[in-house]
C-alpha cells in the first residue's frame, strides 16, 4: 500500500441507492487474487452495453467524470457479499476515496484495509454532494476533514488503527511485520519461561 495522507479531486456521482459489491464487480470476475486489471472490470454490467462498447448512460462514462478520484455514492454503497475485490476495483479503476451517508460495514473495512478511503458524512452533507457533482475537495487523513470550495469542512472519522495504516502505507500484514523484532523477543521469552 502507498501511504494516503490527502486527496484532493472533483467529484463523480453514482446517485442509485443499494449499489451491492456484485454490481460493483460481478461474481463472475472474482476468480484472480491479483489486483491488476480489475480496473476495467469495475461496474461492468453497468458501465458497457452488450456489444462491450462503453454504456452512454452510465454516470462515469460521461466526460466530465473522467479523471475523478472521489466517487460520491448513494445510500447503502457496498452491501451485499463481502469481497475485497470491490476495493480493488475500485482503486484499479483510480477511484481513491467513496463519500456517503451510509456505507456497509464489511466493504467499508475492506476498503480501508486496502487503502481505499471509505467515508461516511451526515445526510445533510451527502445530499449537498449529491446536488454538486464535479465538485473540487480535499480529503485530509491526518486531520480527518474534507475540504469544500467555499473553505467550509466537513469533519469525518476513522477508526484510528485504519488511520494509522493509511498514513504509514501498511496493512495489517505490513503492521505486524513492524513489530517482528518485538514479536520475536516475546516468543523468546514465552518459549523461556515455559
Amino acid at each position: 500500500m502507498q501511504p494516503v495522507t490527502r486527496i484532493h479531486s472533483r467529484t463523480a456521482v453514482l446517485a442509485d441507492e443499494n449499489i451491492d459489491t456484485d454490481r460493483i464487480i460481478p461474481a463472475r470476475f472474482l476468480t484472480t487474487t491479483t489486483r491488476e486489471g480489475l480496473g476495467k472490470l469495475c461496474f461492468h454490467d453497468w458501465r458497457y452495453q452488450a456489444d462491450g462498447s462503453d454504456n452512454p448512460a452510465f454516470p462515469l462514462n460521461r466526460p466530465e467524470a473522467a479523471g475523478c478520484a472521489i466517487l460520491v455514492a448513494g445510500r447503502n454503497f457496498g452491501c451485499g457479499s463481502s469481497r475485497e475485490h470491490a476495493p480493488w476495483a475500485l482503486l484499479d479503476y483510480g477511484i481513491q476515496a467513496v463519500l456517503c451517508s451510509e456505507i456497509a460495514d464489511i466493504f467499508r473495512s475492506n476498503a480501508l484495509k486496502n487503502g481505499l478511503l471509505a467515508i461516511m458524512i451526515s445526510e445533510p452533507e451527502h445530499r449537498w454532494l449529491l446536488e454538486h457533482p464535479g465538485v473540487e475537495l480535499g480529503i485530509d487523513v491526518r486531520e480527518q476533514f474534507i475540504a469544500l470550495p467555499d473553505g467550509g469542512r466537513i469533519a469525518f472519522q476513522l477508526e484510528p488503527f485504519a488511520r494509522h495504516c493509511l498514513l504509514e502505507g501498511v496493512d495489517q500484514l505490513g503492521f505486524l511485520l513492524q513489530h517482528d523484532e518485538a514479536i520475536a523477543a516475546f516468543e523468546a521469552h514465552v518459549g523461556a519461561a515455559a
